[in-house]
This record gives C-alpha cells, structure tokens and sequence, in this order.
C-alpha cells in the first residue's frame, strides 16, 4: 500500500484544517508531510490521527514538518529541569526526535497544552516542538 493511501485521513485532515503550505511527498519509503497549521490544536490533531493509523508510531514512516503558523504570543512557561536541558522534540512522546533544547530556567511560549503530559511550546530561538509539561511552570 503506499504511504499517501496509508495516511490518506491524516493528509485529508491536514488539508481540510487549513494547514497552508502543504506538501505531501514519498522518498525512500518516508512520506514527508510539511506545512504550517493554523493552530496548535489542529498540529496536536494531526499527531492524534497519525498514532491512530500507526500506534505509538511504530512504522517510523512518516516525517511530519507541520508547524504552527505565527499567532499571537501564548503564555509563557519556565523551564524548571534539574540543572539540564529540556529536550523538546517533534511529536508528544519520548520516542520522537529531539528538534531542540531549552535550557534551566528558560522562558519558552505554550503553544498548546497537547495533554496533562506534553505541551508543544515554542523557545526563544524559535524552536518549535513538544516538551513534557513536568518540567515547565507557567508564569
């Protein structure tokens, strides 16, 4: 089956939530889905459809580049780690790459609360991905 036809509901959904700027291509076995979301609701969606066709994202078969488009600037969070960086990374999951860090004690902008477990946030440097909310306080 190929990959367009596997996440034929995922590329529909991105299409039909107003993602602009979408790209969708297949490369070496990868489908490659980029964009800019117009929310941080629709981008935590789209993981949402993406680990129902795939659970836990197994398949490791898709690379999605769909980032939240410039909105008005969120609430801001500390992050609060020990003494490290706080890896953000590009799904909700700490099986997903890491796209940046954030270091002790920086301020980075909550994009969306995706759970009780991961915020998508923003970082000074314009980084954008999940963090594990644990280690943010708001404020």
């Amino acid at each position: 089956m190929a990959l367009q036809e596997k996440y034929k509901e995922l590329i529909d959904a991105a299409a039909a939530a107003g993602v602009q700027n979408l790209q969708v291509r297949e490369q070496d076995n990868v489908l490659y889905i980029d964009g800019e979301a117009p929310s941080g609701q629709v981008k935590d969606n789209l993981w949402n459809i993406y680990n129902k066709i795939d659970p836990d994202f197994r398949a490791a078969d898709v690379i999605m580049n769909v980032n939240v488009s410039a909105m008005s600037a969120g609430s801001k969070a500390t992050v609060t780690t020990q003494s490290s960086n706080l890896n953000v990374r590009k799904g909700p999951g700490t099986d997903q790459p890491i796209v940046g860090k954030a270091a002790h004690g920086e301020t980075v902008t909550i994009v969306s609360k995706t759970n009780d477990q991961w915020y998508l946030v923003r970082t000074d440097a314009g980084e954008e991905g999940y963090c594990y909310a644990q280690y943010l306080s708001e404020g």
